[in-house]
């Protein structure tokens, strides 16, 4: 499952990545929150359309289960943290926050998310795991820094511009937080339909985004322009929140945030392409950071003898060395049905995904 799992996890991040610099090329005919909320807008409105043509049952028909129960808690909560408090504080934050400090704090997501995974909620972890996320956080923190050469000056001045400001930096750090909340409180609700979870989170973060927009006094931007700010949102927010959460599924909150991490080296190159900037030394580096940690996570091989309790749960699955129950007829894979685990211990190479939940 990790092949898939660093697979989906890389693809959120491209296209995530690549939806950066298109948004750029809109942020000059919208205001930040106008354009936030389209984005989320057009990534629950388009994932939304497509459940609606396919099919309001299609989820056990492709193998999926909708969100249950307690599940619905934790995906409000996901949604109010990441999807309605984070922009907020990050609007907030940037207005008073110099572009060199708030670009280096945004890389406090992916520390914050595995921090939270691996003291919170006890996922596994290990010190070439660590260094993994090390290195790729380090290339987005020297990509986001712009290849400066004058590094101590460098850090001085942005940082002594960002906390003149006082609480601006406090902000965006914030927000940081509260994204790496949302991604732990999602990797809870992740065997539900994963299109179910991206296009409720959408809506909601979208509607409340447009409606302080125009709360501000923004005015709806024209129809094309709403359009592509639509699409951008729906592949770079929609879809690739889609292939998070199946990450997420297979190989836990830390390494899918580790991955998803390498975003803005895509949304780097992109723009090389697309604006014809400069290839500068700070990307060389970031380039060779994250391809150190994306290589050593991998190449992890977390391999021992665990014991699974009894369970049972009801998620998406195939017949393999976890799941060796009959049916009364034929059945495709994967597919979705409540089911019980024994008590067994084994040992082979494993991820932190519903079945590997044990202590280190």
């Amino acid at each position: 499952m990790v092949r898939t799992g660093s697979t989906t996890a890389i693809l959120a991040a491209v296209l995530f990545g690549v939806s950066t610099p298109l948004a750029k090329l809109l942020v000059h005919d919208l205001s930040p929150w106008m354009l936030a909320g389209l984005l989320y807008l057009g990534s629950g409105t388009g994932l939304g359309l497509v459940r609606l043509v396919r099919g309001l049952a299609v989820s056990a028909e492709r193998g999926e289960r909708s969100i249950r129960g307690t599940e619905w808690f934790w995906l409000l909560g996901a949604v109010l943290a990441g999807g309605i408090a984070a922009p907020v504080l990050l609007m907030s934050g940037l207005a008073v926050t110099p572009a060199s400090s708030a670009s280096l704090l945004l890389n406090l997501e992916g520390v914050f998310t595995a921090l939270l995974a691996w003291f919170v909620f006890h996922e596994g972890f290990d010190r070439r795991l660590v260094a993994g996320m090390i290195a790729i956080v380090a290339g987005a923190a020297v990509l986001s820094w712009g290849g400066s050469l004058d590094i101590a000056n460098g850090w001085a001045n942005g940082w002594a511009n960002g906390w003149a400001s006082g609480w601006g930096p406090a902000a965006v750090a914030t927000a940081c937080l509260m994204w790496a909340v949302d991604n732990n409180l999602t990797r809870k609700v992740s065997l539900a339909d994963p299109m179910d979870i991206a296009a409720i989170k959408g809506l909601v973060a979208g509607g409340v985004n447009v409606g302080i927009a125009l709360a501000l006094g923004d005015g709806m931007p024209a129809v094309p322009t709403m359009i592509a700010a639509m699409l951008v949102g729906l592949l770079g927010y929609g879809v690739s929140l889609v292939l998070f959460v199946i990450a997420l599924r297979h190989i836990g909150t830390a390494r899918t945030g580790a991955y998803f991490s390498t975003a803005p080296f895509v949304g780097a190159i992109a723009s090389l392409a697309m604006f014809g900037e400069p290839l500068t030394a700070g990307m060389v580096a970031a380039a060779v950071l994250m391809g150190i940690g994306v290589w050593l996570h991998l190449t992890e091989d977390h391999d021992h003898e665990h014991v699974h309790e009894e369970i049972e749960h009801d998620h998406p699955h195939v017949h393999d060395e976890h799941h060796q129950h009959g049916h009364d007829g034929p059945v495709t894979e994967p597919h979705t049905h409540k089911h019980r685990h024994g008590r067994l211990r084994h040992r082979h190479a494993h991820f932190p995904d519903a079945h590997h939940v044990h202590p280190h």
